[in-house]
């Protein structure tokens, strides 16, 4: 049960990956009455004997069952455009970020603050400590404050990566010659693990995200350091 347990899927970090997570509860919601209704009719149809030759149209239930599949689906819809609207909208980015995708490892770029750049690569087997995660550690990791928005810029220098984060409720593909954008509001400090969902080649797997997020006045403080 233990080993179990530590094998989950991180917490949500994010507004974003909160509603997501509502989303999949409410649709999932609406699939399982569906699923119901229908295992219901057909049983009901075969183990009765009620039938009708004489039966040529039923307006009533066409307009049933024409109506009701389309309200499920407004159901659905509604709530799914306004997530991705929200995941589109960027408010006024106090840190900006640019991720760059490599042959097979990430580099950060901070720029509004202070110019600084570093390279992640994942840390080596033999070189882990206790309780550190094997092909999820790297030896640089990005650090960004909690409660602050930021802006997210990725790019690719060969071929096309992609930069995700579950438990933030982001991803999104670094394509060369192209900049694309995302934004992140992490609500709780900690540190969280993702990698590249693209598959870019032989060493695919070997591309993982380490992010920690602390608070505003530690993160002026690395940055001085750095």
């Amino acid at each position: 049960m233990k080993l179990w347990m530590n094998n989950m899927f991180q917490d949500s970090a994010s507004p974003i990956m909160e509603q997501l997570i509502m989303f999949h509860d409410h649709t999932m919601m609406i699939i399982i009455m569906i699923t119901m209704m229908v295992m219901y009719m057909m049983v009901t149809l075969i183990t009765n004997k009620m039938i009708n030759r004489t039966l040529l149209e039923g307006q009533m239930i066409e307009i049933m069952w024409t109506l009701i599949p389309a309200f499920m689906l407004m159901m659905i819809a509604l709530p799914s455009l306004q997530i991705l609207y929200m995941m589109e909208e960027t408010n006024e980015p106090l840190i900006t970020v640019k991720v760059i995708g490599h042959q097979w490892y990430w580099s950060y770029e901070y720029t509004n603050i202070k110019k600084m750049e570093f390279e992640s690569y994942m840390k080596p087997t033999n070189e882990l400590t206790e309780k550190e995660f094997r092909m999820l550690e790297t030896d640089n990791k990005m650090i960004l404050p909690f409660n602050t928005q930021t802006r997210i810029l990725i790019t690719s220098t060969d071929v096309i990566h992609s930069w995700a984060m579950p438990s933030l409720g982001i991803k999104i593909d670094a394509s060369p010659g192209r900049i694309n954008q995302g934004n992140i509001l992490i609500n709780r400090p900690g540190l969280f693990f993702g990698q590249c969902s693209e598959i870019c080649g032989s060493n695919h797997t070997f591309m993982p995200i380490m992010l920690e997020s602390i608070n505003m006045k530690t993160f002026l403080n690395w940055m001085a350091k750095n």
